[in-house]
């Protein structure tokens, strides 16, 4: 709560607080509710009319033109930050007196002389629908703050699991790698491999890729911790007893920010080279054009192998190294308590899923949100249908974080403070 320079009060804004720590863990965690549903709630109501009401007055203490030229810049700057919530909230209450309007009307319509008329009539109250829909997501999206690395690049690594499933983990490690590449190229971002060890039958062990373009990081930080598949394999030493396996592997997603300055001494540097595995036809095993560089005084280790050329693998190596030392200094920012590796990773239990692919029963299951999607081929091709999955994350990510903020505030208000 506040008390405004030029002399009138406000509860302070989404518009003005740091970022939320969303908390996916709880065990007792409701059915996810979406946007429009918190929109009906009374304290949203009411705190979105004192937003709009503070949008009026700053209006008119701008045009009255008598505050001195720090206060006008204040006001300025608070107009500019309001004027978007403002406009969305008066727009949704439009489109709802529309949609009253509409249905007081179709009562009315009951003979079939004038079914024609219902029918257009109910067409464009869904049309109404939809559009509040939008304009609720739209609205929840402007007053959650912005977060420091939402725009970033990112390094995402998939690890099989080593504890169960064995080759059938390999395989949907593979299966989960290339998900995301083509969800990358969905996203028209550019998806580099930076490192790829593969299986002996096939499947995957470990890769990691840089992937740069817009709202990576804001896309994909939520896809960070353990995935569970049930299947029947199909290939491999599982598929011969021809049962139902569980296996998990495992997602780390870290933002790179684009100007990531970390000193690096070469002294701290051991830097070996190898010869690369996987695809690459004759140059494959006949040169130590991989690189492995670990940097001594942390343990961090990284390879590269995505090149023919040594030391183009270098540089590249070098420069995932200096993002996962700046990560040392993010994750203290994103968790006081853990860091985001660990976060996202645990401690690769199954009981610490956060996905769970039933091939048998084709659902995927995101349990944060108590979420079924069906048509696990149309999620693993990684288009619309895993971005529809990955939105609904995003609202869920945005509609707790305005709970949890109007739950702090009225906390504050019955306090007294």
């Amino acid at each position: 709560v506040g008390l405004h320079n030029c002399g009138f009060w406000r509860p302070k804004s989404l518009l003005d607080t740091a970022r939320f720590t969303l908390s996916f863990n709880s065990r007792h965690r409701k059915k996810h509710q979406d946007s429009r549903a918190l929109w009906k709630h009374e304290a949203v109501q009411k705190y979105l009319e004192t937003l709009s009401k503070e949008y009026q007055q700053v209006s008119r203490l701008l045009n009255a033109d008598s505050t001195n030229d720090f206060e006008q810049r204040t006001l300025r700057k608070r107009c500019a930050d309001l004027s978007p919530v403002a406009a969305a909230f008066q727009e949704i209450k439009e489109a709802e007196r529309e949609v009253q309007e509409l249905e007081a009307m179709c009562r009315e319509l009951d003979s079939r002389d004038e079914k024609q008329l219902l029918e257009l009539a109910l067409e464009e109250k869904e049309t109404l629908d939809k559009k509040i829909n939008m304009l609720c997501r739209k609205l929840f999206q402007l007053l959650v703050p912005k977060e420091k690395y939402d725009r970033s690049h990112v390094i995402l690594e998939v690890t099989a699991g080593r504890t169960t499933g064995g080759d059938i983990c390999q395989q949907f490690t593979k299966e989960m790698f290339e998900m995301y590449q083509n969800y990358a190229d969905y996203k028209s971002w550019t998806f580099d491999i930076v490192n790829y060890t593969p299986a002996e039958i096939g499947g995957l062990h470990h890769a990691a890729a840089h992937i740069s373009g817009d709202d990576v990081y804001r896309h994909l930080k939520y896809e960070g911790g353990t995935h569970r598949v049930q299947r029947i394999p199909e290939t491999g030493l599982s598929s011969r007893m021809q049962r139902i396996h569980t296996g998990t592997m495992s997602v780390i997603v870290l933002p790179q920010p684009e100007e990531v300055d970390v000193k690096v001494d070469p002294k701290d540097l051991r830097i070996d080279t190898f010869r690369a595995k996987g695809a690459g036809g004759q140059h494959v095993n006949k040169t130590d054009s991989a690189v492995r560089i670990v940097h001594l005084p942390t343990g961090l280790a990284v390879e590269c192998q995505q090149e023919r050329s040594q030391l183009l693998n270098k540089e590249i190596a070098l420069r995932t190294l200096r993002a996962k030392l700046y990560q040392q200094v993010i994750e203290k920012q994103l968790s006081q308590e853990q860091s985001a590796r660990k976060l996202q990773l645990g401690t690769r239990a199954q009981s610490e899923r956060i996905r769970t692919y039933n091939f048998t029963q084709d659902r995927v299951t995101d349990h944060r949100i108590l979420y079924d999607a069906r048509n696990i081929k149309e999620i693993l091709s990684g288009k619309e249908a895993l971005d529809k999955l990955i939105n609904r994350l995003l609202e869920f990510a945005e509609v707790e974080a305005v709970t949890e903020y109007l739950g702090n505030l009225q906390a504050l208000e019955g306090g007294g403070c």
